[in-house]
């Protein structure tokens, strides 16, 4: 498959708003490993970190794949409304950090954001003018196997986790794409967003959003 290609800015820069692009979809369905390949292929896009509560996993790096604070920290940043949404998934806190979102769209950036369904209902009621996408799992049974495969859910976990993708899928409807994540298929997947980000240049009322 040939890769996505980023080294073109041509396409990517005919509307003179920047993007607010949110990444949402069920626990498994692979948002974390397509925004990490996309900065192996040197996307013009800036990555908003998100902030939690849960534990650092050995694979994660902090202020990298998350701002891991405690619960404490997290509370204050809500009473300083330093968070442009935030929700507790599964027993953990999880919120978008407002300034840097802020920051990066001043300066004329395209931005994404990575959060649940919970989050992307919440930035969608704030900023409606973002690029809402889901990405998806090719079936329910592909998911059940990647959750298990992570080996960081106990079986009630992984349980819960299913019931409660199968309820977010009902919500696909509140999305604007809709990407189906199959198995390695994470390039196609980094191909499909550079195509919606580039159709939403050509947007004779090219979206605005503000903070």
């Amino acid at each position: 498959m040939t890769k996505p290609s980023y080294k073109s800015q041509d396409r990517l820069n005919l509307a003179t708003k920047p993007l607010l692009l949110v990444l949402s979809g069920p626990s498994g369905s692979g948002k974390d490993a397509v925004l990490a390949r996309m900065k192996e292929l040197d996307s013009p896009l800036q990555y908003v970190v998100t902030v939690t509560t849960r534990p650092k996993r050995s694979n994660e790096k902090d202020n990298v794949d998350y701002h891991f604070v405690s619960r404490e920290s997290f509370q204050k940043m809500i009473e300083h409304e330093n968070l442009l949404e935030w929700a507790n998934v599964y027993g953990n806190w999880y919120g978008v950090p407002k300034q840097a979102v802020k920051e990066t769209l001043d300066v004329g950036q395209d931005t994404i954001v990575k959060v649940d369904i919970q989050g992307a209902a919440t930035i969608r009621k704030l900023l409606p003018q973002a690029v809402f996408i889901f990405l998806m799992p090719p079936s329910m049974p592909e998911l059940a196997t990647r959750l298990k495969m992570r080996h960081t859910e106990s079986a009630a976990d992984l349980a819960l986790r299913l019931k409660t993708a199968e309820e977010e899928v009902k919500k696909l409807l509140s999305f604007d794409y809709a990407i189906v994540n199959k198995h390695d298929g994470i390039d196609q997947v980094v191909s499909d967003i550079l195509a919606i980000i580039s159709a939403e240049k050509c947007r004779v009322t090219p979206r605005e959003v503000s903070l």
